[in-house]
């Protein structure tokens, strides 16, 4: 793709769970084998997602997987503490909230372990994040916290902003957390649920507006025996989906201040 349009196309894998780990093993023996071919790694990064694990063996785990993904000039993103909600068949919804804030120590531990290997890693620390959608109010972001790990890190390495942060469970966030993160050094911000509402909406509007053509292979307000092949052929309503995607995925970027970056 990204020799036919000329843009960066990154590949990533999201949330790998200690039980999917020999899973995780498969990918980077794919991506060293084409690093070996092609001289980069199949993927552009990977999360390990040991969130679920004691934060010692989490970042010893993470360390052991960097130190083999900087061979081949691999990203690895690591979370601390849990983001709420339910994705990838991780249920977190009934977590005790204490554990969806990270304290400034916790992301400062990652930093001090994963920084001597490479500085190719992000760290998904938990502000309050919860997966799905929600209405405004009902989670607790502190986007703030973000300028406190931040400012421990500075204060610790003499670096300013020197985390990588990212911000998991972002769909249906006020502009303002959004803005206080990016502001704060997030460099992610994952919008899953938010883009697959855009994707079905476009095939929900398509179907409204279409309605009396969707009935049945003939037969619409033109005619009985008029066919409405072109109205259900899957290829029609799936590009409405994709352009759908298309501008929440546009203004996504404009949200996140990476419109027009690649012509800089």
């Amino acid at each position: 793709m990204a020799p036919s349009y000329g843009i960066p196309v990154i590949l990533h894998s999201d949330h790998c769970s200690k039980k999917l780990l020999p899973w995780f093993d498969g990918m980077l023996e794919a991506d060293e084998a084409y690093f070996k071919a092609f001289g980069e790694p199949l993927f552009s990064s990977h999360m390990l997602d040991l969130s679920e694990e004691p934060d010692e063996e989490n970042i010893a785990i993470c360390k052991k997987y960097l130190e083999r993904m900087k061979k081949i000039n691999q990203i690895l993103e690591m979370e601390i503490g849990i983001t709420g909600g339910v994705e990838h068949g991780m249920d977190n919804s009934g977590v005790s909230k204490d554990k969806l804030y990270s304290t400034p120590e916790d992301v400062y531990k990652v930093h001090e372990a994963l920084s001597p290997i490479s500085e190719k890693f992000t760290i998904a620390a938990a502000f309050g994040n919860v997966h799905g959608a929600y209405k405004p109010g009902n989670v607790k972001l502190r986007p703030e916290l973000l300028v406190e790990y931040q400012k421990f890190a500075a204060e610790k390495t003499g670096k300013e902003k020197p985390l990588f942060l990212v911000f998991h469970g972002g769909s249906g966030s006020e502009m303002s957390e959004i803005e206080a993160a990016i502001d704060a050094g997030a460099v992610k911000m994952n919008v899953d649920t938010d883009t697959q509402w855009a994707y079905w909406e476009g095939v929900l509007k398509y179907y409204k507006e279409k309605e009396a053509y969707l009935q049945g292979p003939l037969g619409n307000p033109e005619g009985e025996d008029k066919p409405n092949k072109s109205y259900y052929d899957p290829r029609k309503w799936l590009r409405e989906a994709e352009g759908s995607m298309v501008t929440r995925v546009a203004n996504q970027c404009k949200i996140l201040r990476n419109m027009d970056k690649c012509a800089k």
